[in-house]
């Protein structure tokens, strides 16, 4: 009989490195969470720019996007405290690390405009693209690390500190702003 092989994710990278496990476990579900909502929203769109108008209505579109929104928006609110914390408690052995994720890809950068058109939502396309570009970002960067951790290549405590850092500073400030205006 086949054995099933457990292949380690970005949370056991989060959870080793822990200082504080009751921070770790509170930080690893507010990510997951995060990544739920970020794939969602993403999602939505994507399926709009190949055609897919699910909803039917434009007002049924409208809904979702606000909706999707807030889901990633409430997300990313429960994220900041944890992730703050488990950035003091990290205290890496230099002061700074490279950041174990990287810029955005060409497949990120979508002009959302003539898709929300399409779809007859309303709702600023330089806000679409930039909450997107940053949740991207972000998934890609937990599959990154997911990868890296499954060849075995963690980052090191000064790399983990500074991915998570970045990532703190793109979702926490810009993307957090832009999504907000989409909810509304």
């Amino acid at each position: 009989m086949p054995r099933l092989r457990y292949l380690p994710t970005w949370a056991d990278v989060l959870e080793e490195c822990a200082a504080e496990q009751p921070t770790a476990r509170s930080l690893v579900a507010q990510i997951g969470a995060c990544e739920a909502a970020a794939l969602a929203f993403c999602r939505l769109l994507e399926r709009w720019a190949r055609g897919d108008a699910e909803p039917a209505t434009a007002g049924g579109r409208r809904a979702a996007l606000q909706e999707a929104a807030e889901r990633v928006e409430a997300a990313l609110e429960g994220v900041e405290s944890p992730l703050s914390c488990y950035l003091i408690e990290l205290e890496p052995e230099r002061a700074e690390g490279s950041s174990w994720f990287g810029e955005p890809g060409r497949a990120e950068l979508v002009d959302w405009e003539p898709v929300l058109s399409r779809a007859g939502v309303e709702a600023e396309p330089h806000r679409v693209a930039a909450a997107y570009l940053e949740l991207a970002v972000l998934i890609r960067a937990l599959e990154g690390l997911s990868a890296a951790v499954g060849f075995q290549a963690s980052p090191d405590r000064g790399s983990l500190w500074a991915g998570l850092f970045d990532l703190r500073e793109n979702l926490l400030g810009r993307a957090q702003d832009d999504l907000r205006a989409l909810a509304a």
